[in-house]
């Protein structure tokens, strides 16, 4: 789970780890013991929340005009292909 650090709770973080799942968030500054996480797995974040403002730049994708989710997805992926071969 790559997140920010507004999602560093105890609670939260226990949750992920019972289901086996990696949390790579960074601990906020209240914390009297940091938590350890992959900083550079953290930093890749950044590439995700570009593609998603790239994507949003696709009015259809943007505003789901699509009532079913295959046709939604289905120009999700147009829209991804169309970044990816720029």
């Amino acid at each position: 789970m790559l997140a920010d650090k507004a999602y560093d709770a105890d609670s939260f973080i226990e949750w992920l780890e019972q289901r086996d799942i990696e949390v790579v968030i960074p601990s906020r500054k209240h914390r009297k013991q940091a938590r350890e996480y992959d900083e550079h797995r953290y930093g890749e974040r950044h590439l995700v929340e570009c593609f998603f403002n790239k994507i949003k730049r696709f009015r259809r994708i943007f505003t789901r005009y699509d009532k079913l989710l295959r046709n939604y997805l289905s120009f999700a992926y147009l829209g991804a292909i169309h970044i990816w071969l720029r």
